[in-house]
């Protein structure tokens, strides 16, 4: 089955532009009407005094090449089909239409079928008199001893330079020698941990879970080298490696970080980290990034690319355009950090000890620690398998915390709040937030004079009210609140631990849930299943009726 998002992929390239057509925020672009199956955007205020740059390729890197359509940059991109070049009509086409008496630049990756059919249309828009000229882009350096190295996301940066040079009205002589330049100082290397995924087509990933290949190129070709590692310092490092050996070490650089389309930005944050706190980082003055610039569809991968400066590419670099795709340069600097005046309040208190509490906690932990494969089996036929885990984590660190005599047991109230810290730290997820508030809530009652069983009572309902669940909508609170009620009371520890059994034991009947995870499952899946939460409430009280009673 496809993974692809799309209508008919017939009409996938063409759905592609009329979306950025319509959304463009300069509204500076239009599609060219030059034949039903040529694909051209250009800058509709282009009035052909000054030198026309042209560039494309199939489609599948975007936003390169339509997002680079604008003032500053590219004044038209022709777009062929997924990974495929496009016809030589049409980049002639895109030619003829937008190229004036300052003639206009070509700027091509280096792959065949792109470096063929813009080179026929260059050919026959010279014999009909046009002044063309064309560069090829070849940054990646993951092969070093091949002769013919791939155009990949360096490809940006000469968009960006040669097409300020075009706007700042240089000959096309000028413009072209800069283009070479720019061509000549971008070096870029790219790592992915899976291919892309093609429209239409099923999927099969040939890399294994945990690996990455170096140097896979921009249409899901293999890489130069297979990776053992998905770590972000190893990959890192391993890479800046390679690209400081690519330019001179008395100069400047400006660095491209690229999403190649599949990495979240949570992902690109890190690398990007990873890459300023690298010996790469004491020679870039500008970064570009952490952006999509040159994607390959949805690979989960990135580039690096980096580009000696000179004063002229710097100004270019920063230079504003009107394209969508083109991520603004910056500085890089090193993180501020601003002492917060405010800290938190410390919880003070003085370990104290109590046998009788010391045995009830000791209880309430093992029970808890020793019911954990228990609870995650459970857990496992309605959420997530993870609540024995998530009980006995919060068990064992108050245990320890007990057991090396750091907890004021003789003082109920900073004991609850004492807990309710420790539970918030150890134990994951929405879990220990709401035993916290119970907690920390009681404790705030008992210090203005309540009684423990009402303080725990009052507890629970800020935990109901935080958390938004209530009797009956099969969480630990079906057991806890029958199981405090019985304390307010005055019942026995055996009523409470029947009171607790009853409260589970209704969750197994209940078609639905109302909070947590089991709130996504329907009655099939719930029916005769026990909460686990309320299950562990149940073997709480069950373990303090038989030891205290």
């Amino acid at each position: 089955m496809s993974q692809f998002f799309m209508n008919q992929k017939a009409d996938l390239v063409n759905e592609t532009l009329d979306g950025l057509l319509r959304s463009t925020p300069h509204n500076n672009l239009a599609k060219l009407d030059a034949g039903p199956d040529i694909r051209i955007i250009i800058r509709q205020d282009w009035d052909k005094s000054k030198v026309a740059l042209i560039s494309g390729g199939g489609s599948g890197h975007e936003p390169a090449h339509a997002g680079f359509v604008g003032k500053g940059m590219l004044t038209a991109a022709v777009c062929g089909d997924v990974f495929a070049s496009p016809s030589v009509d049409a980049v002639l086409s895109a030619i003829i239409n937008v190229t004036g008496d300052a003639g206009c630049l070509l700027i091509v990756k280096n792959y065949t079928g792109d470096r063929l059919n813009f080179g026929l249309a260059a050919e026959k828009a010279r014999k009909l008199g046009y002044r063309v000229e064309l560069v090829t882009v070849r940054d990646d350096i993951s092969l070093p001893d091949n002769p013919q190295p791939r155009g990949v996301a360096g490809t940006a940066f000469v968009h960006k330079i040669a097409g300020y040079a075009a706007e700042q009205g240089h000959p096309l002589e000028e413009v072209t020698a800069i283009a070479h330049k720019t061509i000549s100082q971008v070096s870029s290397l790219g790592v992915a941990f899976s291919s892309c995924n093609i429209p239409g087509e099923n999927h099969g990933e040939r890399m294994e879970a945990g690996t990455c290949e170096l140097g896979m190129g921009i249409h899901g070709e293999p890489g130069a080298l297979r990776l053992q590692t998905q770590n972000s310092r190893e990959l890192i490092g391993l890479m800046v490696e390679k690209l400081l050996r690519s330019f001179d070490k008395n100069g400047r650089i400006a660095l491209l970080v690229n999403n190649l389309g599949g990495f979240s930005a949570l992902e690109m944050s890190v690398l990007t980290g990873e890459v300023l706190r690298s010996p790469l980082a004491e020679y870039v003055d500008l970064i570009v990034g952490p952006a999509v610039v040159v994607s390959a569809l949805d690979m989960k991968g990135f580039s690096l690319s980096v580009l000696s400066l000179t004063d002229g590419f710097e100004q270019a670099l920063l230079a504003s355009v009107e394209a969508s795709g083109w991520p603004a340069a910056t500085f890089p600097h090193e993180p501020a950090i601003v002492k917060a005046e405010n800290q938190l309040p410390e919880h003070h208190f003085i370990p104290s000890e109590n046998t009788t509490v010391d045995a009830i906690i000791t209880a309430v932990c093992e029970t808890l620690i020793s019911a954990e494969h228990e609870l995650n089996a459970l857990d496992a036929l309605v959420g997530d398998g993870d609540t024995g885990s998530t009980f006995a984590g919060g068990a064992k660190r108050i245990l320890a915390a007990l057991q090396n005599r750091q907890l004021p047991l003789n003082q109920q109230e900073h004991l609850m709040s004492v807990i309710g810290e420790h539970l918030s730290i150890a134990m994951g997820g929405s879990s220990g937030v709401l035993m916290s508030i119970m907690f920390t809530a009681a404790g705030q009652k008992l210090a203005e004079g309540e009684s423990l069983a009402r303080s725990l009572m009052y507890g629970l309902g800020r935990m109901q009210h935080y958390g938004g669940a209530g009797i009956g909508d099969r969480t630990m609170i079906d057991a806890l609140h029958p199981a405090f009620t019985c304390f307010v009371y005055g019942s026995s520890l055996k009523d409470m631990a029947q009171a607790a059994r009853e409260g589970a034991d209704s969750t197994s009947v209940m078609q639905e849930a109302k909070a947590g995870r089991s709130s996504y499952l329907n009655s099939d899946n719930l029916n005769g299943v026990k909460d686990p939460g309320a299950f562990a409430v149940e073997k709480v009280f069950e373990q303090l009726a038989d030891r205290f009673s």
